[in-house]
C-alpha cells in the first residue's frame, strides 16, 4: 500500500488568523543566525515554528555535555559524538518543520561565510558570546546594509539590541577601553600568540528562551517591512530591551549611537557579479577571469578579511615553520601541533603573509578557498581602472 502524505501548508489556520502575518513573505524569507548555542537554539527553533523559508546557521563549535542544560535542540548522543552545533541545529529544526530549509555553515562568521550570503538575506540575528564576534558581525552587516539583532544572556538577565544602518551601530557604542581591547585581541599584522580559552558564563534556559523569542519577534518585524508601507509594529531599532529575572523587570532604553566618522559604516553597494567566478577555482584562473571581466591590464585581490600565511618564525628559539594557511586558521593550527603548542607558551610567532594577491603571488595553483576566501564571497579587486567589489556568483547556487 502506497504511503499517504499529508498535504498541508505550515501555519494555515493559525498564523493566517493574524492580521499582520504575510505567509508568502515569511515563506520566502532568508535569515542568517550567527551562533548555535543556547540563544541560537531558541532563535532557530522559533524561526522554524514561524515557517521562515530558509535559515542559515553559522557556528564552528562542537557540542559539549554542559550545553545540554539550556539548548533545546541538542541531545546527549550529540555531545558524545562531538557533533558540530550548526549541523545538529539545522537537522533538528527541519525535523520540527520539514517544509523549510536550514543550511549549516561550520566555520567563522567573518572569514568562512561569503559576503554574498550577507547580501542575500533579509535580516541577521546575532547569538554570540564575545565582543570580538559582535564587532566583526556588525562590520559585515553595515557593509551589506542589513539590520542585525543582537542578543546576550548572563545568569537571569538578558538584553536585545537592534542595529540598523544609518540609525545605530555596535562599534559606535563601544567605549575607548572596549575598542582598544578588541584591537589588542584581534592582533597586529605580524605577531601572534595563542589565546587562552575563555571561561564559561553561567546562564539559564529561561533567559535564553526569553531573549531568543524577542530576537525572533524583532526579525519578523524586519521581514514584514516594505518600503513606503506603514506597519503596525514598534521596533527596537536604536534601542535596548533589558530583562532582569531576579527582579522580574523588563525595560527599554534608547541605545542609538551613530558617528559620522566610524570606519564600520563602509558600504559595498556597487557589486559586480562574477558569473564565472568561484572560490573553488585557482588563483591563476581567477586572476585571468577578473582581467577579462573587468577589461583590466592589472588586477590585485585584497585579502582584507583573512591574510594568507605561508610561514611563521618563532623568537626563541629562532626557527621557521611552513604553515600555508589563512590567518583565521593559525591559532587552531598552533594548538594542534605539539611543537608549536609548547613553544606558544614562551615565545612570539612572527608571520610571513600575503595581504594582496596578484601575478607575483608564488602559490597561484592554490584555490581561493585554500588561501582564505570563502564560497560566495565578494572580493575587493584593485585594477588599473579603479577598485571593484566582485561577487563569486558561481557559488550562489550552493546557498540560495
Amino acid at each position: 500500500m502506497a504511503e499517504v502524505k499529508l498535504a498541508y501548508e505550515w501555519g494555515d489556520g493559525v498564523y493566517t488568523l493574524l492580521s499582520w502575518f504575510k505567509k508568502e513573505k515569511v515563506k520566502d524569507a532568508h535569515v542568517l543566525v550567527a551562533g548555535a548555542g543556547a540563544l541560537g537554539n531558541e532563535v532557530v527553533k522559533n524561526l522554524a515554528l514561524f515557517g521562515v523559508g530558509h535559515i542559515y546557521v553559522v557556528d564552528f563549535d562542537q557540542i559539549e555535555i554542559s550545553n545540554l542544560t539550556r539548548s533545546v535542540l541538542f541531545r546527549e548522543e550529540d555531545a558524545y559524538n562531538h557533533a558540530f552545533k550548526a549541523d545538529i541545529v539545522a537537522k533538528r529544526a527541519m525535523e520540527i518543520n520539514p517544509q523549510i530549509k536550514v543550511t549549516p555553515i561550520v566555520g567563522n562568521l567573518f572569514s568562512e561565510v561569503g559576503f554574498g550570503l550577507y547580501n542575500s538575506v533579509d535580516v541577521v540575528i546575532g547569538c554570540l558570546d564575545s565582543r570580538i564576534a559582535r564587532y566583526q558581525l556588525n562590520r559585515l552587516c553595515m557593509r551589506a546594509g542589513k539590520t542585525w539583532i543582537d542578543g546576550s544572556i548572563e545568569n537571569m538577565t538578558g538584553a536585545v539590541r537592534v542595529y540598523a544602518p544609518g540609525k545605530s551601530c555596535y562599534e559606535c557604542g563601544l567605549s575607548r577601553e572596549e575598542f582598544n581591547n578588541i584591537m589588542l585581541r584581534t592582533g597586529c599584522a605580524d605577531v601572534v600568540r595563542t589565546q587562552g580559552k575563555a571561561g564559561r558564563i553561567a546562564t539559564t534556559p529561561i533567559s535564553a528562551s526569553i531573549v531568543g523569542a524577542m530576537q525572533v519577534q524583532e526579525a519578523m518585524k524586519v521581514i514584514h517591512q516594505e518600503e513606503g508601507e506603514e506597519t503596525p509594529f514598534k521596533t527596537l531599532e536604536g534601542k535596548m530591551l533589558r530583562y532582569e529575572g531576579l527582579t522580574n523587570t523588563m525595560n527599554i532604553y534608547k541605545f542609538a549611537s551613530w558617528k559620522s566618522n566610524c570606519p564600520a559604516h563602509e558600504r559595498w553597494d556597487k557589486i559586480t557579479q562574477g558569473i564565472e567566478l568561484s572560490a573553488t577555482q585557482t588563483v591563476t584562473q581567477v586572476l585571468k577571469k577578473l582581467k577579462d571581466a573587468l577589461n583590466a591590464n592589472m588586477v590585485e585581490i585584497n585579502m582584507r578579511n583573512n591574510k594568507f600565511i605561508d610561514k611563521i618564525i618563532s623568537d626563541q628559539p629562532e626557527k621557521e615553520f611552513e604553515v600555508m594557511i589563512p590567518e583565521s586558521k593559525l591559532d587552531a593550527y598552533i594548538k594542534q601541533n605539539e611543537e608549536l603548542r609548547k613553544l606558544s607558551y614562551r615565545t612570539l610567532f612572527h608571520k610571513h603573509f600575503y595581504e594582496n594577491i596578484d601575478k607575483s603571488f608564488p602559490y597561484k595553483n592554490l584555490t581561493l578557498q585554500q588561501i582564505g576566501i570563502p564560497l560566495f564571497d565578494v572580493i575587493e579587486v584593485s585594477t588599473d581602472k579603479g577598485v571593484y567589489h566582485v561577487e563569486l556568483t558561481n557559488d550562489a547556487s550552493l546557498y540560495i
